[in-house]
């Protein structure tokens, strides 16, 4: 466990990184003795400094949803992080690569609430009669920490959260089935990856049900409004300078951005 001193070093550490857009020393590194305690709790001091500078809370994302992601991690449950407004990007718009250190996107589900959601006990079945509707989206990825990154240093980094496009055809989840979702993520002209939202814990409100259980041990509640990424059915993809991604979700639209 890290002395308070410690944390709020690396709190430091990561509010320049956010900044300048400069990777700094991953907290593993610097503190061999770190424990997921403290990453969630650095993750929460960096977003309440965050917010007090000016940023506006608009929901969370989860990550590592995936049973290889996990275990790659050394891990036996996703994580999460914080989205704020200045994450949001329009669809088709060109945003600079020099605002991100190392970027990468994925293909996301996009939850927007309609009604609070508290745990513990949450389920998929809660998350569904929750949600006022869901948009497609692509989360850009970037790592503020140098590698070799640990799980540790993600859950600080603010589970790599960093930008939010949304697009296509927003629709409700009593619509369709929710586990069938297609999207296929081009690079330019190039597939990339494909899934299915099935891909996410077996169907995506899981990954919102799981979010909800563990934030209401941190003490937090979903509140109607808030965005909820519920996680990424295809590995991340690198983006570069000159790169259009695009993802294409089938019958509910596509969406896109060119990094310049």
């Amino acid at each position: 466990m890290l002395t308070k001193t410690e944390r709020a070093q690396v709190v430091a550490a990561l509010l320049e990184a956010n900044k300048t857009k400069v990777q700094t020393i991953r907290p593993s590194a610097l503190f061999p003795h770190i424990e997921f305690d403290d990453s969630y709790a650095i993750s929460a001091e960096v977003a309440q400094q965050t917010i007090a500078a000016g940023a506006k809370l608009i929901g969370y994302k989860v990550g590592l949803t995936s049973i290889a992601m996990r275990r790659s991690s050394k891990i036996d449950e996703p994580d999460f992080g914080f989205l704020y407004d200045h994450f949001l990007l329009e669809d088709g718009a060109k945003v600079p690569h020099a605002n991100y250190c190392v970027p990468r996107v994925e293909l996301e589900l996009a939850f927007i609430l309609g009604a609070p959601l508290q745990g513990p006990g949450v389920t998929m079945l809660d998350v569904l009669r929750a949600t006022e509707f869901v948009v497609p989206a692509i989360e850009i990825i970037d790592t503020r920490v140098d590698e070799p990154r640990k799980i540790y240093d993600t859950i600080a980094d603010n589970g790599a959260g960093a930008g939010i496009v949304l697009g296509g055809r927003p629709f409700h989840p009593r619509d369709l089935d929710l586990r069938m979702v297609p999207g296929i993520l081009y690079r330019n002209t190039e597939i990339e990856e494909t899934g299915l939202s099935c891909g996410v814990m077996g169907h995506p409100a899981n990954g919102v049900a799981w979010l909800a259980n563990k934030l209401s041990t941190l003490g937090y509640t979903l509140e109607p409004g808030q965005m909820l990424l519920a996680g990424s059915f295809v590995r991340p993809v690198w983006a570069k300078i000159g790169d259009t991604i695009r993802a294409d979700f089938g019958a509910y639209g596509s969406v896109a951005i060119q990094f310049i």
